[in-house]
């Protein structure tokens, strides 16, 4: 909302209005806002929720320490959405379709866990909100992200394009925007397209499109529109589950979210600045600027709530800020078109899960073979693996966030291993 006092400040000529312009000062401006909302606001909120006896009811899991974060204050999850939504509408366009869906998965996501934690706590059922409802929240928001991505006319890119590859329409197009036509055999231009970027590939790129090729040209946009959503769907729902399953440690979720945030927003400016983009030989994706803004507030969110959450947590997230911090990520992914790389970008969130479906696979496995379930794990999630083994759970984080930081790294270099 500020953005746009400014701009009209900035058309009266008053002195510093300017500023508002660069994405540096409003990213560096997101930033220092979620920090501060997180660590003040954060405080009253975690009185309140210890007010209204909001805390943890920890289950016997045979656990060292287990017992000492019972009654911690959960739901803090409101803290997070809290700060990263007031600098979002503070400090962005708020018309730019990519932070519409952003805020939107955010509060989605958000309130979905909310309800789930309300339950948990305030209604003493510990197994929460329905598995199924969970999914269908998640089916259908991975239905509006995919079908606005694919439909919206503010969704496109700008790429080099051989004159021989263009529609009809394209040429005529550019025919009309010079009297003289055009005679070169490749033109920069914005346009709706389905590619994404694949690492450790030539040229970087794939395209949905291929995998409905058998289908007549003519008749394969809605296949091509129904592939993307199924994946989008997908990956929302694998990521934001997978966060979820993460959060069994104090600050784990939260400092491995802050990690990949922070890939993310880097990721998001290469892709917004031409310079950058075209150095790197990657796609230029018009208005993901304004993403570097909302990716600074989920950074700064994440390491304000870390203050509270770090060993020994004051407050947990629970599914409030774990759903919507995972469903974050893989749309931010989606739409800077790095999805195909979050297996490594999201690696511990991978782990988590893999370790938990081949914990239960391996186990109904021998079980019917030999009739006494066998384990692969000492526990699962896998964070609990190390637990059981003795680990301290700081020094289980750390190493965690260290293993984090380095997929973060190998993330950002994909963009020139090719």
């Amino acid at each position: 909302m500020l953005y746009y006092l400014f701009e009209y400040l900035d058309r009266l000529n008053v002195p510093g209005a300017g500023m508002f312009i660069y994405i540096s000062f409003r990213s560096a401006s997101a930033v220092i806002t979620s920090l501060l909302i997180s660590l003040l606001i954060g405080k009253r909120i975690i009185q309140s929720l210890q007010r209204k006896q909001v805390g943890e009811v920890v289950r016997d899991l045979g656990l060292e320490g287990q017992y000492q974060k019972q009654g911690t204050p959960s739901m803090g999850g409101i803290i997070i959405i809290a700060s990263i939504v007031i600098p979002t509408l503070l400090f962005a366009k708020l018309d730019n379709v990519y932070v519409f869906l952003m805020l939107l998965t955010t509060i989605w996501l958000g309130l979905i866990g909310f309800i789930d934690d309300y339950i948990k706590i305030f209604k003493k059922h510990k197994e929460g909100l329905a598995g199924k409802f969970k999914i269908i929240g998640q089916v259908l928001l991975g239905l509006i992200v995919g079908i606005t991505l694919f439909f919206s006319n503010d969704v496109i890119i700008k790429e080099k394009v051989s004159v021989s590859e263009l529609t009809a329409r394209e040429k005529t197009e550019l025919i009309d925007q010079s009297a003289s036509g055009f005679d070169h055999e490749e033109i920069a231009m914005e346009r709706k397209s389905t590619k994404t970027t694949i690492p450790f590939v030539k040229n970087n790129e794939f395209d949905y499109s291929w995998l409905v090729a058998f289908i007549d040209k003519d008749h394969r946009q809605p296949w091509t529109w129904l592939v993307f959503v199924l994946i989008v769907i997908f990956i929302l729902t694998a990521v934001s589950n997978g966060t979820n399953l993460t959060d069994g440690l104090d600050g784990l979720a939260t400092g491995t979210s802050a990690i990949v945030g922070s890939a993310l927003a880097i990721l998001a400016y290469v892709s917004s600045n031409i310079v950058y983009a075209d150095y790197l030989n990657i796609m230029f994706i018009p208005g993901s600027e304004e993403l570097v803004i909302f990716a600074s507030a989920f950074i700064g969110a994440t390491i304000g709530f870390l203050w509270y959450n770090s060993f020994p947590a004051q407050v947990f997230m629970g599914d409030t800020g774990s759903l919507a911090l995972g469903g974050i990520i893989a749309v931010f992914a989606i739409i800077i078109r790095k999805e195909l790389l979050i297996p490594i970008l999201c690696g511990i969130f991978l782990a988590e899960n893999l370790s938990v479906v081949l914990q239960v696979a391996w186990f109904k496995r021998t079980k019917r073979k030999y009739g006494t379930g066998r384990r692969l794990f000492l526990m699962a999630p896998l964070h609990h693996h190390y637990q059981k083994k003795g680990f301290p759970e700081p020094k289980i984080v750390t190493r965690f966030w260290i293993v984090a930081i380095i997929l973060a790294v190998i993330s950002i270099v994909t963009l020139k291993i090719r």
